[in-house]
């Protein structure tokens, strides 16, 4: 973990995240979640539905952080924000990963707050020198407070900054040199920015730090068109992970070996089952690269 502060962790009192498919918590699902014997590797939650002190939230997660590895996900910290970062949150953020202790956590290389405004969106930066420096230090000032390592996900965008002037993949590169912060890969993402600035992803991914992903990101994208009727894709969340998506993970996890994999999927949600069954697809993909026979974790998903 090259210069990273020496009160920097990467790991806590926790259970470590397993190199296994994991999905996103929903309250709905936890029951079903409990009493699958399907194992599912890892839950993941978002850190800003957990930031109360108390009450059903708390109770249904407690229950899932006896059972299972946790991942914690941020969405509010406003990393590339070109003011400060918001006290009061972080110190939130510090209580739920105390109280919960996960594996890994994670934020978003994007901005959603200026001054007193706050969108409900996570926008892109610019990759210039200014921004990077100012991002490594919101990075270093997070990881400070909480004591650990964080992970950083790649965006998905839909729109560039001209003033850039450094790849995104060697800014988010030289994020993780200058600060040890680790990454998390949203190859979702990185499909989506593809086909909408018309670039390849495969050259994306051939040139990101492959070595510094901790956690992998899979969702589903629907598609749209812009105001010149050209096809945009759009980060949705909101159905399967598209065919190729998939074929691009297995190249990642071919090079890399496995790495936790998330299966996102956040409006328009199905029943624990259709989550279970992407989770499944992942596994086995892990499974191959891992030289692991899978087929007693599908017989008792399928029991």
């Amino acid at each position: 973990m090259p210069n990273a502060p020496r009160s920097i962790q990467s790991s806590n009192g926790g259970a470590a995240v397993p190199p296994r498919a994991g999905a996103g918590l929903k309250p709905a699902h936890v029951e079903a979640i409990l009493s699958d014997s399907y194992r599912i590797g890892f839950l993941e939650v978002h850190a800003e539905n957990y930031m109360g002190d108390g009450g059903p939230p708390h109770r249904a997660l407690g229950a899932i952080r006896d059972n299972f590895p946790l991942s914690v996900h941020g969405v509010g910290l406003s990393i590339g924000s070109e003011g400060g970062l918001d006290g009061t949150h972080i110190a939130r953020l510090k209580k739920v990963v105390d109280r919960y202790e996960p594996g890994l956590v994670s934020e978003h290389l994007a901005w959603s707050t200026h001054d007193n405004s706050y969108y409900n969106d996570l926008l892109p930066v610019p990759y210039d020198e200014a921004t990077l420096s100012r991002v490594c230090s919101h990075i270093e000032h997070v990881q400070e407070v909480l004591g650990r390592q964080i992970l950083l996900e790649n965006p998905s965008t839909y729109v560039r900054y001209e003033q850039s002037t450094i790849s995104e993949t060697d800014f988010i590169r030289q994020i993780a040199v200058r600060t040890g912060c680790g990454l998390l890969l949203d190859i979702n993402n990185v499909f989506v920015s593809a086909t909408n600035h018309h670039y390849e992803p495969l050259a994306y991914l051939e040139d990101f730090p492959l070595g510094m992903v901790q956690e992998i990101h899979l969702a589903g994208h629907a598609p749209d068109v812009d105001d010149e009727g050209d096809l945009i894709l759009i980060d949705s969340h909101d159905r399967p992970v598209d065919d190729r998506v998939w074929g691009l993970y297995e190249t990642v996890i071919a090079r890399t070996g496995p790495i936790p994999t998330l299966i996102e999927w956040d409006t328009d949600i199905p029943e624990w089952p259709v989550l279970r069954k992407e989770a499944m697809m992942a596994d086995r993909i892990l499974d191959v690269h891992a030289g692991t026979d899978s087929s007693s974790r599908r017989r008792a998903a399928l029991g």
